[in-house]
């Protein structure tokens, strides 16, 4: 259904309230309707306040684990579903919280499984194009031996862990994309995501870049939950947005793409930047790992910048500093958004 017979495609993003999401939104708002459908389980409705001024942006509240029909909901008639359907779909609900992780369990594992699926079949029926927002743990952990990975490594997940529900849950996704690629013919894409901040990320969630520069701000202790070998790559979301949006219009027959920067660098390195940069007098401690946090590597950037000419533009000193303006700007909304 790529021919769209109306001024401007329709586009459905899962998760659309969430860090990458909303970034996402507000991309794809420049040339298309956009429905964003979210539940809040690990999102913020302060994400996506600004977009809903637009008459180009509809919010869904919904669990994409439910089927849906999507022409059920009177405030989408004016994108025209029942005529022009959805040209395309970024499913991007997932959550991704450390902190949160034991009690969001169970919705990881549909995420990654049935959302998966509920989202495919949207695809089917609208004949829409398809990109998932998937992670670099399909590669496994990474190792003194191994930290650099290409889109044909295998890595090795153990299905059974305490985390198998994200990491297997990833790879099992990846599964049901390419099978109904093969089944259906779909133009269904994977994006393995690595590790991303910018500004909208979760506060006191145990994700590293916000949760340094909220205490670095308040002269508070930068906790690095590992040891001092522990070690990132870092993306800044818009790079992401790019080559999500990238891929998207890429053409059939490019399956599975390395999003992230290809830089790692040490966690305590990150942290006395940001320290420096807020003018802190801040001091970082160590503690012992979340379940969540594993050691993660960078990828291997040549087959994306073959196929989609795409490579991370921002230096991290540059988008820390855009980060950190948004964190001290925002601050007091933050915090009092993430009080529970």
């Amino acid at each position: 259904m790529e021919n769209v017979i109306f001024e401007k495609k329709n586009i459905l993003v899962t998760g659309g309230a969430g860090f990458i999401g909303s970034h996402l939104c507000e991309r794809l708002l420049k040339e298309a309707n956009v429905i964003c459908l979210d539940d809040f389980s690990n999102s913020d409705p302060q994400n996506i306040n600004h977009l809903l001024q637009y008459p180009d942006f509809e919010f869904i509240n919904w669990d994409i684990n439910q089927p849906i029909n999507l022409e059920d909901f009177d405030e989408l008639n004016k994108f025209k579903l029942k005529y022009q359907g959805i040209q395309e779909i970024y499913h991007l609900a997932c959550p991704t919280s450390p902190k949160d992780f034991e009690k969001l369990k169970i919705h990881s594992l549909q995420a990654n499984s049935t959302a998966v699926i509920n989202t495919l079949e949207l695809a089917v029926k609208y004949r829409a194009k398809y990109v998932f927002a998937g992670s670099s743990v399909v590669y496994g952990e990474a190792t003194d031996k191994k930290n650099v990975f290409k889109e044909t490594d295998l890595g090795e997940v153990n299905q059974l862990s305490p985390r198998a529900c994200y990491d297997e849950g990833k790879r099992f996704a990846e599964t049901c994309i390419q099978t109904y690629r093969e089944f259906y013919g779909l133009d269904a894409k994977i994006a393995r995501i690595f590790t991303t901040y910018g500004p909208k990320m979760h506060l006191f969630q145990g994700l590293l870049i916000p949760d340094f520069i909220i205490n670095a701000l308040d002269d508070k202790d930068l906790v690095i939950y590992g040891d001092k070998k522990l070690s990132t790559s870092l993306c800044y979301v818009s790079d992401i947005i790019t080559g999500l949006c990238d891929l998207m219009s890429s053409e059939m027959g490019i399956n599975v793409v390395n999003l992230g920067a290809d830089e790692i660098y040490l966690v305590e390195d990150i942290a006395k930047m940001i320290i420096k940069m807020t003018g802190s007098k801040s001091k970082i401690v160590f503690e012992e790992p979340l379940l969540f946090l594993t050691r993660k590597g960078a990828p291997d950037l040549q087959y994306v910048k073959k196929v989609l000419g795409w490579m991370p533009l921002v230096r991290l000193p540059d988008g820390l500093e855009k980060t950190i303006e948004y964190v001290a700007a925002n601050k007091e909304a933050l915090l009092y958004g993430n009080i529970k």
